[in-house]
């Protein structure tokens, strides 16, 4: 097989590297139409952190439902995982770009990072693969 047969089948074979990269991408997307709805409303990026938050939730959800699909077992253990690792991606980028500190807020962010990938993972094991 050459070289370039193999480039159309690299996959993501850990269920929480699939996670996360789903997540990511999905956090692309909502930060995306986030901008060009600030933009397109004339919106101050101050009242927008409610819908920071969400984009963030439904990133996670998604997430983790992809490592629990992929997974096909202890869905609440890779989705949960995959949330607590993308939560800890996101605060060092946030330390390494912002200064941001810890603090117990962020305990509390990582605490319904865990319980929102675990509950994609949980939702993604049990679809039935057709």
């Amino acid at each position: 097989m050459s070289s370039f047969q193999r480039v159309g089948q690299w996959k993501l074979n850990h269920p929480i590297l699939a996670g996360l990269c789903s997540a990511f991408v999905w956090l692309g997307l909502g930060a995306l139409a986030l901008s060009v709805l600030l933009v397109a409303s004339s919106s101050s990026e101050e009242g927008a952190s409610t819908y920071v938050y969400l984009i963030h939730g439904f990133a996670l959800i998604v997430g983790g439902w992809s490592a629990g699909k992929r997974s096909g077992k202890k869905g609440w253990y890779y989705g949960g995982m995959t949330g607590l690792f993308y939560m800890i991606l996101v605060l060092m980028i946030g330390f390494l770009a912002m200064d941001a500190g810890l603090d117990w807020n962020k305990a509390l962010y990582m605490l319904l990072s865990f319980a929102a990938g675990g509950l994609g993972g949980v939702v993604g094991v049990n679809m039935k693969k057709e």
